[in-house]
């Protein structure tokens, strides 16, 4: 076959998204608890909860009114020079899209929404105790370069999600900021009448148009419309901001679709499984050496010493001795081999790169090693990586006829890449058997990848990838 890939993802890295995160889902909305009358005010209540538990009175003297203007306020210079850049991006990209730089230009429009949530965040602190979650996967433009950031960010739902609230911003809430700022001011004016009344003196104040105030008693009751308008006002505020933190959390918060929670699910139980099996196949290990092992020294050590005492009185015995002595002996050469295919006591002791060297001088076929990796490994990635090697080096002895196998090892961006590669006759097929197939399931666990090249004539080279984070 000239070329085939096997894929050892059963779980992409596109299947779990930065929309996804591993453990508990994140409710957008913390519950709301009554707060007892008297109780002094919390910093942690949200705007909702005080809204529906708290008596009018305390809420308006609480400091979340005031804290729904300046979030509402800021919302609005923040909203609209949004909605601005945003439009002049689109029709600038779909201008200039036939001379090629419009996809430039409507790529960052697409990513405008990751900095506007970035903000959205830290200013949702103003009327949200709860720390709003980033939902994007932590990856940074200086360890994978621009095209790649830029690729990972347009995969993720979370982006669209984050570029549809800046749109809502700059649409909806920056309007309605303005409103409840202007409503507010207006309120102030109302509740300042009888003193604007007799600091303008003579001069007419017309509140109503055509109607002049003629003296600061006749504007009080101005002044309590100002009243009730700041009452209104402040509870249209935080109804306002409590609908904008909704927003915020359906759309800026992480969230983990059922797809994505079963694929996670899927992947923990298999990782236990290997965990489990490889637990088990330690004990089996532990088991043969200390057990059925140290039995058949003792065997044959005592088999030599029966012989000793026997002496020249019985040939025919001395030889029947001597054979199953000899028998004994073979199968404690079999044992080790055995326990040593199980769990290589080097690969414990000095890693993958020294178990593979062990292995590479036992090979019928000369094997040169270079696996250079600048740190131990997780044991996990360890053992994968060891028996995928021997498994190849197997298949390279049986069936492709080489005559020389090299085998090259390196760690690069928390990857273990390892290539294996023979002089063989090539032809390799995963559907022909179970060998390659039975590699790929095993680096599958671990999200890894199998890429086997093997033309017809050879060389076949086999590319692993095993991710080393966690």
């Amino acid at each position: 076959m000239s070329g085939e890939a096997i894929s050892g993802d059963a779980v992409s890295g596109d299947a779990v998204s930065g929309d996804a995160v591993s453990g508990d889902a994140v409710s957008g909305e913390q519950p709301a608890k009554p707060l007892p009358p008297g109780e002094p005010a919390d910093p942690q209540v949200t705007l909702w909860t005080a809204l529906r538990h708290r008596p009018p009175p305390r809420f308006l003297l609480s400091p979340l009114p005031p804290r729904a203007y300046c979030f509402l306020l800021s919302g609005a210079f923040l909203g609209l020079p949004v909605l601005l850049v945003l439009a002049l991006l689109i029709a600038a990209g779909l201008l200039l899209s036939v001379l090629g730089a419009g996809l430039v230009l409507l790529t960052g429009a697409a990513l405008l929404g990751v900095p506007v949530a970035r903000i959205e965040r830290r200013r949702l602190r103003l009327v949200e105790p709860v720390v709003l979650p980033d939902p994007h996967r932590a990856v940074r433009v200086r360890d994978v370069g621009v095209r790649v950031w830029v690729r990972i960010r347009l995969r993720e739902r979370a982006t669209w999600r984050e570029l549809g609230y800046a749109v809502l911003l700059g649409v909806v809430f920056a309007p309605a900021g303005l409103g409840v700022t202007l409503l507010l001011a207006l309120a102030g004016i109302l509740v300042a009448t009888p003193v604007l009344v007799w600091a303008l003196a003579p001069e007419p104040v017309m509140v109503l148009p055509g109607q002049a105030i003629p003296d600061p008693l006749a504007a009080v009751p101005f002044s309590a419309a100002g009243v009730v308008g700041f009452v209104v006002v402040a509870y249209l505020a935080g109804l306002l901001a409590g609908a904008q933190v909704k927003t915020a959390w359906f759309l800026l918060a992480p969230r983990e679709e059922p797809l994505s929670r079963r694929v996670l699910e899927l992947t923990r139980s298999r990782v236990r499984l290997a965990d489990a099996f490889e637990a088990e196949r330690r004990r089996i290990e532990r088991d043969l050496h200390d057990g059925a092992q140290q039995q058949l020294v003792a065997l044959t050590m005592t088999l030599g010493l029966a012989e000793l005492e026997l002496g020249d009185g019985s040939p025919a015995a001395a030889a029947l001795l001597a054979r199953g002595r000899g028998e004994a002996r073979h199968a404690l050469e079999q044992l080790r081999e055995l326990v040593r295919g199980i769990h290589p006591r080097v690969l414990t002791d000095h890693g993958v790169a020294a178990a593979v060297t062990e292995v590479a001088l036992r090979h019928p076929v000369p094997v040169a090693v270079d696996i250079d990796l600048p740190r131990r490994l997780p044991d996990a990635v360890e053992t994968t990586a060891y028996f995928t090697v021997t498994e190849a080096l197997a298949n390279a002895a049986r069936h492709s006829g080489a005559s020389h196998v090299t085998v090259v090892g390196r760690l690069e961006r928390e990857r273990l890449r390892l290539v294996i590669t023979d002089d063989g006759c090539g032809g390799a097929d995963p559907d022909c058997g179970t060998g390659l197939s039975g590699l790929a399931d095993r680096l599958a666990i671990l999200r890894g990848r199998l890429v086997v090249s093997s033309p017809v004539g050879g060389p076949t080279e086999l590319r692993v990838e095993v991710p080393c984070a966690a």
